[in-house]
């Protein structure tokens, strides 16, 4: 939920300067104010533009930065309108009219979607009640048996994003829900046994070993 979210924050300030570009109201300006509720793209706007961009969009743990795509699209958009852009926060559902009109306008958009999803994510139920925590399962280059929940591919870091519940009964995390990364495909709704890494900050799966026939 957290990295749709995000998605569609930072998708809200390219759009906003594309549609500005397109009506040319950024002809003779120069500087441009982004103002947005999201903490999450005001923290991290500058790695964004001058970090993320010369690391592989790679943070340094190694683990892909979510939502790279849409930082690229925001990128390019600041880039191409050639002026300084800076982005202040604002407080959600404040009493700031620009803030209750980008609300307003944004439930009326949900009531009629007409764009496509901004990524695909593949989804199966969960087999226990627990929530995800990400780096609730330690990475100490154990072997375990796990069932993917959802599955999406970041096209920019050519790497699988995987929520996953751990099956392995005697693990100390049995039915832990995490997240970690693959370069091989582990579909949703599918458990496999693999192997994972020792580095906390880049949960990974090192090798699968095969996929477990439901029962």
């Amino acid at each position: 939920m957290g990295a749709t979210i995000g998605k569609m924050e930072i998708m809200a300030c390219a759009v906003g300067l594309e549609e500005a570009m397109d009506r040319g109201l950024t002809n003779g300006i120069t500087r441009i104010i982004l103002r947005s509720d999201s903490m999450y793209v005001v923290d991290n706007l500058p790695k964004a533009k001058y970090e993320w961009p010369k690391t592989r969009w790679l943070r340094r743990g190694g683990a892909p930065v979510l939502n790279a795509e849409e930082w690229k699209r925001l990128n390019r958009a600041m880039q191409k309108v050639g002026v300084r852009v800076d982005v202040e926060w604002v407080r959600g559902h404040s009493k700031d009219e620009h803030n209750k009109a980008a609300d307003r306008l944004a439930k009326q958009a949900a009531r009629v979607p007409r764009n496509r999803p901004l990524s695909m994510v593949h989804v199966r139920r969960k087999l226990t009640d627990e929530s995800v925590e990400r780096g609730s399962v330690n990475m100490l280059g154990q072997r375990i048996s796990l069932r993917v929940i959802t599955a999406e591919y970041l096209k920019v870091q050519k790497v699988w994003k995987c929520m996953y519940e751990v099956l392995t009964k005697r693990s100390p995390y049995f039915m832990k829900v995490d997240v970690l990364f693959s370069d091989e495909l582990l579909a949703a709704g599918h458990s496999y046994y693999v192997q994972l890494n020792k580095q906390q900050d880049n949960p990974r799966v090192v090798k699968v070993f095969r996929e477990i026939e439901e029962k």
